[in-house]
């Protein structure tokens, strides 16, 4: 994980000003963000835990960038106490926020280009997003923030996720690129970062391409002398918000098969559930499984392999070719560092894992505890259970 950190930062130090910030809600674990502050990586958050999370870590001011939407005051709040970059998501919260916590001398905005550019499967087709600014909401509230005291100003947007295609990005920042330097030329807004957001893909399945970051970042240079340049706007930031891509292939669910079933499918029974890793049961997301001991074995049996939920889509893999699988067997599900136990829940009473980080030397530090029934119960009072007075008829005309 940090290796690849630091081929990020060497990938883009083609920029004068380069900024991951790490988004949070894909591992939000307070060791792993101290591990990445250390490589110079910032955060992104979508929520005051997740704000909470980053301080905790050391990272706080203009390393963190706010972007969440349909946004509390208390958020915005908090978010302005550690200095985070906030990040508007609609021409509305600018007077919301103007009013709850004041305009900040630095701002962002999120842009939804709409039909201008694609989305896909995972984050739908941005007029269908509920994200970000129009174009020409853009150019009347960079112009109303401007009057209202701030002075340096941030572009973002966000239109993919899990994207492999490099082209892909270079035509995101290329756009963005553009914005800037139409706003610079028409309103005189000098934009002075761009981020042009997280959806940075990783190869789940053991025949793809990884992307090539190294690429990436030659095209958006690229990109950055044809356009930035002559619009006068150079030095001009290029942030990214990653969060899959870094941590997603550095991490594994080690699950236990307990069960063995032979129905009209042959079924492998394991002790994690959708709780743990909800993409394959949410999105149909395909995850690689090996089973440990057996990696060089032949794939001679077909499986579903599930987990305990009482819902037909908490599956792991759906006729997945394996080798043969005995109860007790140990089995890894690959990719799971990111969007895994942080998409969990605790529906039909599932607890949630633990984690565990192997560090260098081969040791293994416990980073989160695996939840227990006293974690379950404990918003519930038993005690006013224990005095709750249910009466023995209901009041005439009342219905239960």
């Amino acid at each position: 994980m940090r290796a690849f950190a630091r081929r990020v930062n060497s990938a883009f130090s083609v920029f004068p000003q380069f900024t991951e910030h790490f988004a949070v809600k894909a591992l939000p674990n307070p060791f792993i963000l101290k591990v990445l502050a250390s490589e110079g990586f910032g955060a992104d958050c979508a929520s005051l835990p997740e704000l909470m999370l980053s301080r905790e870590a050391g990272i706080t001011g203009e390393a963190v960038m706010f972007t969440s939407n349909e946004t509390p005051a208390h958020e915005y709040a908090y978010a302005r106490e550690i200095g985070a970059i906030i990040n508007l998501d609609d021409i509305t919260h600018i007077d919301y926020l103007e009013r709850t916590s004041g305009v900040p001398e630095v701002i962002s905005c999120r842009y939804n280009p709409g039909p201008l550019k694609e989305g896909n499967v995972i984050i739908g087709t941005p007029e269908e997003a509920k994200y970000g600014f129009t174009k020409a909401q853009l150019f009347e509230g960079y112009a109303r923030l401007r009057e209202k005291g701030a002075t340096r100003f941030g572009l973002h947007t966000m239109v993919v996720s899990n994207e492999l295609s490099a082209d892909y990005h270079v035509e995101t920042a290329r756009l963005l690129f553009e914005l800037a330097a139409e706003l610079h030329a028409e309103i005189g807004i000098r934009i002075e970062f761009v981020n042009i957001g997280g959806g940075a893909g990783i190869p789940y399945r053991p025949e793809q391409d990884e992307l090539d970051i190294e690429g990436m970042a030659t095209g958006i240079r690229a990109a950055y002398d044809e356009i930035v340049v002559p619009a006068g706007l150079d030095p001009l930031g290029v942030h990214v918000e990653w969060g899959r891509i870094i941590t997603g292939p550095y991490g594994w669910l080690v699950t236990r098969a307990i069960h063995t079933k032979d129905t009209y499918r042959r079924y492998i029974g394991v002790d994690a559930s959708m709780a743990d890793l909800m993409r394959p049961g949410m999105y149909g997301a395909y995850h690689h499984i090996t089973v440990a001991g057996k990696e060089a074995a032949a794939p001679t049996e077909v499986y579903d392999v599930v987990g305990g939920l009482c819902e037909n889509n908490d599956k792991f893999a759906i006729q997945r070719p394996l080798p043969e699988i005995e109860v007790g067997d140990l089995l890894v599900i690959h990719d799971a560092g990111a969007h895994g136990r942080a998409m969990g829940f605790n529906y039909n009473g599932k607890l949630r894992c633990g984690e565990l980080l192997l560090r260098p030397d081969a040791t293994v530090l416990p980073i989160r505890r695996a939840e227990t029934v006293e974690d379950y119960f404990a918003t519930l009072d038993f005690e006013a259970l224990a005095s709750f007075d249910v009466p023995a008829t209901l009041d005439a005309g009342a219905e239960a």
